[in-house]
C-alpha cells in the first residue's frame, strides 16, 4: 500500500478551520493527557460537578461509567466523550500550541472563545472516533509503533533515552506516552478505512469523465480564493441570517475593490495561508458549486453573490484560469513520509526531513535506506518505492510537487494531508492510456471529490453515536 496514492488509502482531510495549524509541540513534546484508558483521573468534586446536557448523544443512551481518578493541580473535565475524557488543561494546552504556531507562521486565527471552542469540538471528535476505533479492534503493531517514536526523538534531536528522559520530566509515564502514540496512529487509520469505505462512485460518473479526457479536452483549472463565513450545524434562523450578514459585507467590500487577501486575514473562518487561494486544480478536483460560480468569470474577478455549502456562506475570487490539452505523463517515483500529528509538527517533521535530504544529497545515505529506517508508508520495505503512477493518482500536492522535478532531484519536505514527504521521481514516460487505466484515473479524480464530505458525514455519525456529556467548571 502507498500512502499517497489515493486509490489505497487517505488520511484525514479536515473540515476544521484550523487544518493547517496543527498543534506545536510544547517542548518538543506534547503530551495527550487525556487519550487512553487511565491518562488522567477524576476526583469526586470534579466527577460531580454539574453537567450541561448530553451533545449528540442519543436520549435513550444511558450514561457510561467513568472511572474516579485524580487530576494534576486545579485541572477539571470539560467533556465526558464514552469513557475517555477532555480536559480543560488539554484544550488550553492545544489552544497556546495552535496560537503560538500560528504567529510563528504569520496566520490569523479566530477569535479566543471561538478558537477554544473549535478546538474543544476536535477533541471530542477525536475521543469518539477512538473509541470506535477500538469497538472496531484496530491494532497498531509493535514494530509501526517502535518507527514512530523513533522520528518522534529524531524530529527533537534526542536519543530514545534523551526522549525517554524529557518524557518522564514533562510528567508522563513512558508508557502512557508510547499509548497515546498508538492511539493517534490508529485514528488515522481507522479514518482512512472507514471514510474510504463510504465513498460510492457510479459507472456513470466514470463513463462522464472517461469521455471528457478520451476526447482530448482535459477540464478547465481555476485557482480560487474564498472567504469561508462558518454556520454551525444546527444553526437557529437568527444565527444563519447573522452569519450571512457577515459573509455579505465581506463580498461588498471585496467587490469594492479591497485587497482580497486582506479580508481574508481578517474574516475567513477557512485556511487563511496564501490568501485563501486553493492552489490551480482542474475543475474535475473543485467541487461543483465552485466551479459553477466561477465558470464565466475572468480571472480577478469576485462571484458577485454568496455561494452557500454545508459549510457556511463563501465570497469566491477566481485568481487564475487555464484552457487547454492533456497528455498523458506517467511517473515512477519514491518517497519517505513522516506523519504528522500531535506528536510530531508539520515544521518538525520537515526539519528532520530536510536534515535527512541533506545527508542523501551528500552521498552519506541512500534514499532507499533512509525510506527503510524512517519511513511511515507502507512502501518503506521497497526503499519508498510507488511504481508508475499516472495523473490523478496522487494527492494534487503531491502531485504538484513531484511533477516539478527533474528525474533523481530530490524535493525539499513537501506538506500534505498524510504528513511531510522527500520526493524523488526516477523515470518519465509518455504513454497511451486504455479503457480501464483511463477508468481508474477517472475513479481517483471522484474520490478526490467525495473525501471531504465522506470525512464529515462519517465524523458526524460517529459522534452521533458516542456518549457525550459537557461540564461546567467547578465552583
Amino acid at each position: 500500500m502507498t500512502v499517497p496514492m489515493l486509490p489505497m488509502s487517505r488520511a484525514l482531510k479536515s473540515p476544521h478551520a484550523l487544518a493547517r495549524l496543527r498543534p506545536a509541540l510544547l517542548g518538543g513534546l506534547c503530551l495527550l493527557s487525556s487519550v487512553g484508558a487511565g491518562a488522567q483521573n477524576v476526583p469526586p468534586a470534579a466527577a460531580s460537578a454539574p453537567a450541561a446536557a448530553p451533545a449528540a448523544a442519543p436520549a435513550v443512551r444511558a450514561a457510561p461509567v467513568v472511572p474516579q481518578r485524580v487530576l494534576r493541580g486545579q485541572d477539571f473535565i470539560v467533556a465526558v466523550v464514552g469513557t475517555e475524557l477532555v480536559t480543560n488543561g488539554e484544550v488550553a494546552q492545544r489552544l497556546q500550541n495552535t496560537q503560538r504556531e500560528a504567529a510563528r507562521n504569520g496566520q490569523a486565527v479566530p477569535p479566543r472563545d471561538e478558537l477554544r471552542q473549535q478546538l474543544l469540538d476536535s477533541l471530542i471528535d477525536e475521543r469518539a472516533q477512538l473509541a470506535y476505533a477500538r469497538e472496531s479492534g484496530f491494532k497498531i503493531e509493535d514494530s509501526d509503533l517502535d518507527r514512530a517514536v523513533a522520528n518522534v526523538a529524531a524530529a527533537n534531536r534526542l536519543t530514545l533515552p534523551q526522549l525517554r528522559q524529557r518524557v518522564q520530566a514533562d510528567g508522563l509515564d513512558w508508557e502512557r506516552f508510547r499509548a497515546n502514540l498508538r492511539d493517534q496512529m490508529m485514528l488515522e487509520r481507522v479514518r482512512e478505512r472507514e471514510v474510504q469505505s463510504r465513498i460510492k462512485i457510479s459507472d456513470a460518473d466514470i463513463d462522464r469523465v472517461v469521455d471528457a479526457r478520451k476526447s482530448g479536452v482535459a477540464p478547465s483549472e481555476f485557482n480560487i480564493a474564498q472567504i469561508l463565513v462558518r454556520v454551525p450545524e444546527g444553526a437557529s434562523e437568527a444565527e444563519v441570517a447573522e452569519r450571512r450578514l457577515v459573509a455579505e459585507k465581506a463580498l461588498s467590500r471585496a467587490r469594492a475593490g479591497e485587497p482580497f487577501e486582506k479580508l481574508v486575514a481578517e474574516l475567513s473562518q477557512g485556511p487563511q495561508d496564501q490568501g485563501g487561494a486553493i492552489g490551480i486544480r482542474p475543475a474535475d478536483r473543485l467541487p461543483d458549486l465552485f466551479v459553477d460560480a466561477v465558470r464565466d468569470l475572468r480571472s480577478g474577478e469576485v462571484v458577485p453573490v454568496l455561494v452557500r455549502s454545508g459549510a457556511g456562506f463563501h465570497v469566491i475570487k477566481l485568481l487564475e484560469r487555464k484552457d487547454g490539452g492533456m497528455t498523458v505523463q506517467q511517473t515512477r517515483a519514491r518517497h519517505i513520509l513522516l506523519r504528522t500529528g500531535p506528536q510530531l509538527t508539520s515544521a518538525q517533521a520537515s526539519a528532520r526531513l530536510a536534515d535527512v535530504r541533506r545527508q542523501i544529497v551528500g552521498g552519506r545515505l541512500s534514499f532507499q535506506q533512509a525510506a527503510r529506517d524512517i519511513s511511515e508508508d507502507g512502501s518503506a520495505p521497497q526503499g519508498g518505492e510507488l511504481g508508475w503512477a499516472s495523473p490523478g493518482q496522487f494527492v494534487p500536492e503531491f502531485e504538484e510537487a513531484m511533477n516539478k522535478l527533474a528525474i533523481d532531484q530530490i524535493s525539499e519536505p513537501v506538506v500534505t494531508r498524510f504528513g511531510v514527504h522527500l520526493i524523488q521521481p526516477v523515470e518519465r514516460r509518455a504513454t497511451v492510456v486504455d479503457r480501464k487505466q483511463m477508468r481508474d484515473m477517472a475513479r481517483n479524480v471522484l474520490r478526490e471529490q467525495k473525501f471531504e464530505t465522506a470525512y464529515s458525514d462519517w465524523s458526524r455519525e460517529v459522534r452521533a453515536r458516542a456518549y457525550v456529556e459537557l461540564r461546567e467548571p467547578p465552583q
